[in-house]
């Protein structure tokens, strides 16, 4: 399962890479999970369930209506941020698209957890963090790094 982590603010730029991930994601047969608000969250969603893929989304509240159309599996966790950490012990790999304060806790415990984080426009806090230059390309590095774990 990849994680994709960014952006819960409407910003044109990043929910376009995010719709764009979300779809690769789901042509490569790949689970996604993220936290199913808006945003990037939303985008990411929208591209993979456009492209017929599955998209788990651990929401923060008790309310499952609150996800966006596109989450397939809704999880309302009532755990506020701390389901940040649900949603990257879920994934094998995340890619972040751009972000707020929410987007660095789930950078860093993905890190803390040794999970591979592949930023797109994202926080450059580690040298762990892998940058990718586009949608394919973080794409491309989690699929090889998904095998790897295989």
């Amino acid at each position: 399962m990849v994680g994709v982590v960014g952006s819960g603010s409407e910003d044109p730029a990043l929910n376009a890479l995010a719709e764009e991930v979300g779809r690769l994601i789901a042509e490569a047969g790949v689970t996604l999970v993220n936290g199913g608000l808006c945003g990037v969250m939303a985008a990411s969603a929208k591209g993979a369930n456009r492209a017929g893929g599955t998209v788990v989304g651990l929401l923060p509240g008790d309310d499952p209506l609150a996800a966006n159309p596109h989450v397939n599996v809704v999880l309302p966790t009532g755990l506020g941020e701390a389901r940040n950490l649900l949603i990257v012990r879920a994934a094998s790999v995340v890619i972040a698209i751009g972000g707020g304060y929410g987007t660095l806790s789930e950078v860093a415990l993905a890190l803390k957890l040794g999970r591979p984080v592949i930023g797109l426009g994202t926080w450059e806090v580690s040298e762990d963090i892998i940058k990718a230059a586009s949608a394919m390309d973080a794409v491309k590095r989690a699929l090889e790094l998904l095998s790897v774990q295989e």
